[in-house]
């Protein structure tokens, strides 16, 4: 990187440091700092749940994942904004109006201490691997920038959120949030105009598009009923329902969001931006790898974009066939373009024909590059022994540092850290909540000062911040990072989300029937995931039906056997 590129990305990072440490207003009582004092705005609360989102895996994870397979993983969130409405009519005003600090203190109320701690325990697990991940997604672009390990990169992301967590609380992760979203959006809409601008002479933005969504590459919509295909118009809005059903409103990273604001409706304006503005900024994000996908299509592209192992194979004794593999690639692209060109020139000259003919040979030209680039992958993990080889999520950060001016890369390289440290901070801030609320102040010291449980607790953020941290060093193997994230919650979200529909809406369950029924879900989706090829997003509902299912059949027995037994009390003869 270029000087200047450096000392952005050095000043960013002091910023965000000083910035988090200076906001320590009523971080020394425990109110102040698990929830900021419930008095920050509904537009501070709705921009720094939507930067946890816009997280790093987004910024490098997505973008890789619409280069390769276009706008598709936007059928995800199609049922984001019906759960944000249910959630505003439901979990929000219930859990505001009880006073509580997690979401998982209410279970006890209403169940009892091993429902609650078994289900604070799943979201420790399930939020610290997510967060694992989220700490490997800058790790990997600072591994392509300047060649550290993984180990030194994950260092540099996450020991400055640690500490500003650690001292300024949810008050600190929030404000710093706002800075960090601008910073992402602004990120994200400069290299758009710089891929823009760098399409060839004679090809505009309205023909990029067109040969993008030749290649399938802007599909919003499937509609096919497949439940072991990812992306679909169904798993999007039915499956995933239930995963943002449980995410937005039984996570404490986002219940203790939203549990900081003053009033109900405060919370659910926060939790209604997500509603009106995730979507847009999804399709952003999405359409920053389409648009790389219809640069590299002009431009010289690599055939992978993770060149770790580029050197070692060109001089190993496998070299003349990755030499092979990258003269057939060289053709492959070239013949491409040239379809691509060709597509583009029967558009502009209205002939329906030609342009049909000209749209199947560019398919075909496109068909080899994936073959070869499949082979060339393949070949990578058989030559190095690196079986988890996989290079989506290097396609951005290669961008990035290839193709983007001076000062620009600086900010891209920012705006990454930023969507890291946003969603580090507050997943941080959640973890060493629950861990103190549930497990320390509930089982380990029930009585002590507020001085005592803060003390406690930033060992708790040290920790966690320390254990994603080892996560974080092979997470970046794992594949798409974006789908790595959704795959860790997938297992867990939709047994916890049954658990709190036994509980706000089932009268009739007991304690035992909840705790049975989420060992059930559990088991469940463990089952089909390994077992199966049901998507992951299906896991959800599986997960909360079992819950319900079960734990209703047994609390249903448990309670006719203690009816059957308090009868059995009031006909027996006085002695």
């Amino acid at each position: 990187m270029h000087t200047l590129d450096w000392i952005i990305v050095g000043v960013y990072l002091v910023w965000m440091l000083w910035d988090g440490l200076r906001r320590t207003k009523n971080a020394d009582r425990l109110e102040g700092y698990f929830l900021g004092g419930r008095s920050l705005p509904w537009w501070v609360v709705g921009l720094s749940v939507m930067a946890t989102q816009l997280s790093a895996i987004t910024m490098v994870g997505t973008t890789g994942q619409g280069f390769v397979d276009g706008m598709r993983f936007l059928q995800f969130y199609y049922a984001l904004p019906l759960a944000m409405v249910i959630l505003s009519l439901t979990l929000v005003p219930f859990f505001h109006k009880s006073g509580v600090f997690t979401a998982y203190e209410y279970l006890e109320r209403r169940f009892d201490a091993k429902t609650r701690a078994f289900t604070s325990l799943l979201f420790l697990l399930s939020r610290s691997m997510s967060l694992g991940v989220v700490i490997s997604a800058p790790a990997v672009v600072m591994s392509v920038v300047i060649g550290l390990s993984v180990n030194q990169t994950v260092m540099i992301t996450a020991i400055p959120t640690i500490i500003y967590t650690m001292f300024g609380g949810v008050q600190a992760v929030a404000w710093t949030d706002v800075k960090q979203m601008v910073l992402i959006v602004g990120g994200l809409l400069a290299a758009v105009v710089v891929l823009v601008l760098g399409l060839p002479s004679g090809i505009g933005v309205g023909d990029a598009l067109h040969i993008a969504g030749a290649t399938g590459r802007l599909q919003t919509f499937d509609f096919r009923f497949d439940i072991t295909n990812q992306y679909t118009f169904w798993s999007g809005t039915i499956a995933a329902l239930f995963l943002f059903l449980s995410y937005f409103g039984t996570d404490q990273s986002q219940v203790q969001r939203y549990l900081t604001t003053p009033s109900v409706n405060e919370a659910r304006g926060s939790l209604l931006m997500s509603a009106y503005w995730k979507i847009p900024l999804q399709a952003l994000v999405l359409l920053v790898g389409v648009l790389m996908f219809a640069f590299y299509l002009f431009s010289p592209s690599p055939m992978l974009f993770d060149g770790r192992h580029d050197a070692e194979l060109r001089r190993g004794p496998r070299a003349a066939e990755y030499t092979a593999l990258q003269t057939r690639f060289d053709g492959a692209t070239a013949s491409r373009e040239a379809a691509a060109r060709a597509y583009t020139s029967a558009r502009h000259a209205s002939d329906q024909s030609l342009e049909d003919g000209s749209r199947t040979q560019l398919l075909e030209r496109e068909a080899e590059v994936k073959a070869v680039r499949a082979e060339a992958l393949a070949f990578v993990r058989s030559a190095t022994g690196d079986t988890g080889f996989n290079d989506v999520n290097y396609v951005f950060p290669t961008f990035i540092t290839t193709h983007m001016p001076a000062g620009l890369v600086g900010l891209l390289i920012a705006a990454i850290f930023a969507a890291a440290m946003s969603t580090i901070a507050g997943e941080l801030s959640a973890l060493s909540t629950a861990s103190i609320i549930d497990f320390y102040r509930r089982f380990a010291k029930p009585e002590a000062t507020d001085a005592h449980y803060l003390s406690v607790s930033r060992v708790a953020t040290a920790f966690w911040g320390v254990f994603a941290s080892v996560v974080a060093v092979w997470a970046a193997e794992l594949g798409s990072l974006i789908e790595v994230v959704n795959r860790f919650g997938s297992f867990f979200y939709g047994s916890i989300l049954g658990v709190f529909i036994l509980a706000i809406g089932a009268k009739r369950a007991t304690s035992n029937g909840a705790f049975l029924g989420l060992l059930a879900g559990m088991g469940s989706v463990a089952w089909f995931a390994t077992y199966t090829k049901v998507a992951f997003l299906w896991h959800n509902l599986i997960g909360a039906v079992a819950v319900v299912v079960v734990g209703m059949i047994i609390s249903l027995i448990e309670r006719g056997v203690r009816g059957d037994a308090a009868a059995d009390r009031r006909s027996s003869p006085a002695r």
